[in-house]
């Protein structure tokens, strides 16, 4: 394709030939000037097409956390006879949010150049680089010509798993402190002996070892942990409720990860996390032990999708209650509408009558900007009557889900993993499960 560069000459040249018409120039220069001009352009062109494709390698990981910005390099290697200066728009998965793309370089003759730039997935599942587009500029800079090197490359993006990495790092007393969850230390209670130790100021007398300490000659204590193996289910609604977006990502992406937070948290806990799925996408994977489940979440969630269905919620459980018939937490996951409250309903009574549940009912962040919001016209008021019949409508549905034995959190996407972390350690606790 000519360039700007080109496209500048032939307007030159029409300029030209309006001289020529006006008798300011003999007609001589105008031929003249277009032959030496498609003389050039046609030398120009064939030089482009002579010239050889630079190699293209990506280094990107396989396998990315969702909405976590990334670094993506290409190296290219240039092996011909002169400076090689070209356009370079890695055809990167999805219409994700890019920065430093495209870039203009130029390669020296014989060298390798390395390109970064960052990459922000949105989306979940499996994707491919297509290729690396490249737009090779003449030697005259009169032409330009796209190439697509084929640079094929898969990617996986999981939920966010960073925080969990970051975690890894963190002693145990520490990471409800780094979520953001809130609790009351209560020292030497617990179901499950742990170890014996010095009297502290502060120990009940029931924690007193007397054989211990008439052995030893001073007081000693019992500690105690909370009770491990028990069984953690995460029951994900995957309806179109999760549809909806705060920031870049959808609800449903906020509960994953909130998801895998609450569930490396249990594990770390000693007790075994499962999760099932329903609404949209289904999935279930049964209740495991060890931090390598994990792994196997991270494998069944990173391509669930939720979609624009009513969920099923007596249905789901149902089907719940037929895989999972030991006693556990369930963390059933939604966002609670007056619309959905008969079958919700049904679903938290039925599964009251074996299990621990507590609800999860996830609020748009626009429900605490529009309370706040200022009135001043008519529109504001009618908004902020709307949004107050909304909180109200949710409230009644919060307080009939309560009233059924249901523990209920009322929270943003935001607030979620601390929320259900902070839930889930104070029920251990409390020895409840």
């Amino acid at each position: 394709m000519p360039s700007r560069a080109f496209v500048i000459a032939l307007l030159g040249l029409a300029g030209l030939g309006v001289l020529v018409a006006a008798g300011l120039l003999p007609a001589a220069a105008l031929a003249v000037a277009a032959v030496v001009l498609t003389v050039l352009a046609i030398v120009d062109v064939r030089q482009l097409q002579r010239l050889s494709t630079p190699v293209v390698e990506r280094e990107a990981p396989a396998v990315v956390p969702v909405g976590v910005e990334r670094e993506i390099a290409l190296r290219l290697r240039h092996d011909g006879h002169q400076a090689l200066r070209l356009d370079v728009h890695d055809l990167h998965p999805g219409a994700w949010p890019v920065q430093d793309q495209p870039q203009c370089v130029e390669i020296p003759v014989q060298r390798e150049l390395r390109l970064v730039y960052r990459l922000t997935p949105t989306e979940r599942g499996r994707f491919e680089f297509a290729g690396c587009m490249l737009r090779l500029h003449s030697p005259l800079r009169l032409w330009q010509q796209q190439r697509v090197v084929e640079a094929r490359q898969r990617l996986r993006v999981y939920p966010n798993f960073a925080p969990l990495a970051r975690l890894a790092l963190v002693g145990t007393e520490q990471v409800t402190r780094v979520i953001g969850a809130h609790l009351k230390r209560r020292r030497g209670e617990g179901t499950d002996f742990q170890q014996l130790r010095e009297y502290r100021l502060g120990d009940s007398m029931r924690q007193i070892d007397w054989k211990a300490t008439r052995r030893m000659r001073k007081l000693i204590s019992r500690e105690y942990q909370d009770e491990r193996n028990q069984q953690v289910m995460l029951l994900l609604d995957t309806g179109r409720r999760m549809l909806a977006r705060d920031g870049i990502l959808s609800h449903f992406d906020h509960v994953l990860n909130a998801a895998l937070m609450v569930a490396w948290i249990a594990l770390r806990q000693g007790d075994a996390v499962g999760l099932q799925a329903s609404g949209g996408d289904a999935r279930f994977v049964a209740p495991r032990r060890g931090l390598g489940t994990i792994d196997v979440l991270l494998d069944a969630l990173f391509d669930l999708e939720a979609k624009a269905v009513a969920t099923d919620y007596l249905e789901a459980v149902s089907t719940f209650s037929a895989r999972q018939p030991r006693r556990c937490l369930v963390l059933l996951v939604t966002n609670a509408r007056d619309e959905d409250i008969e079958d919700l309903l049904g679903a938290v009574r039925q599964l009251r009558k074996r299990h621990l549940v507590c609800v999860a009912s996830l609020r748009e962040d626009v429900v605490d900007l529009g309370r706040r919001a200022k009135v001043q016209d008519l529109d504001d008021a009618i908004h902020l009557g709307a949004m107050a019949q909304y909180i109200e409508q949710r409230r009644r549905v919060h307080a009939m889900l309560r009233a059924q034995g249901a523990d209920v959190l009322d929270v943003t996407c935001a607030q979620l993993p601390a929320a259900l972390v902070e839930h889930y350690l104070a029920l251990k606790r409390a020895a409840l499960l």
